[in-house]
């Protein structure tokens, strides 16, 4: 794949607009990606071997798609926007939403860098890689410092640490950066993966409509 295709494939059609309208044409496609994000995090659903409190979404796969096709700026720039939306409905004083921000940026942002020095499919797989393994670690480190002690103004710390020894007895009691590594970072490893899959399937169709070619 050269520097002027897509990460599926192909696109060798280029584009007459001036920079100015295609920094506008950008800036509408992040709204709207960012709108299908809050809309994709209305979307979520339980899985086996996590705790029921424990969501999977796809509401980072918009900002991946963002990231590839406009720059890794514009990948952040959504993230920041689903989540700010999200503030209008949040449960968590917003410490949420920052967690998850953190987290998307980290994803979103090696992958766009990656892919842009050179637009092939190796590199858009290994920087979306690198950018699930850190967004993966670092949800250990938001989730134990930030996420959790907001927690448990809701619920006790025994409670969701019981919810973890359901799922595996072995866990000691009040160890939660075990339960951190054990399940929530490769669960998230896992979400980070599955919006690269779906973008690497669906980023060919995508990438004409957003590049207005």
């Amino acid at each position: 794949m050269s520097s002027n295709t897509s990460v599926a494939g192909t696109s060798t059609m280029r584009s007459t607009m001036t920079k100015e309208q295609k920094r506008t044409r950008y800036l509408v496609i992040s709204a709207m990606l960012s709108a299908v994000s809050i809309v994709l995090m209305q979307f979520d659903f339980s899985v086996p071997f996590m705790p029921s409190f424990i969501k999977m979404d796809l509401s980072d796969l918009p900002a991946l798609i963002g990231a590839y096709s406009m720059g890794p700026l514009y990948g952040v720039i959504i993230a920041l926007v689903k989540n700010l939306l999200h503030l209008l409905r949040t449960s968590t004083g917003g410490i949420g939403e920052l967690s998850n921000f953190l987290l998307s940026a980290l994803f979103v942002l090696p992958a766009g860098l990656i892919y842009q020095k050179k637009k092939t499919r190796k590199r858009a797989i290994m920087g979306a890689v690198l950018g699930a393994v850190s967004m993966a670690v670092f949800s250990v480190i938001t989730n134990y410092f930030i996420v959790y002690p907001v927690y448990t103004a809701f619920m006790p710390m025994e409670t969701i640490i019981a919810m973890y020894q359901a799922i595996l007895p072995g866990i000691k009691d009040g160890d939660l950066l075990s339960c951190l590594v054990i399940f929530n970072m490769p669960f998230t490893f896992v979400k980070a993966m599955l919006s690269v899959v779906i973008t690497l399937l669906i980023y060919k169709p995508l990438s004409p409509i957003i590049h207005g070619e």
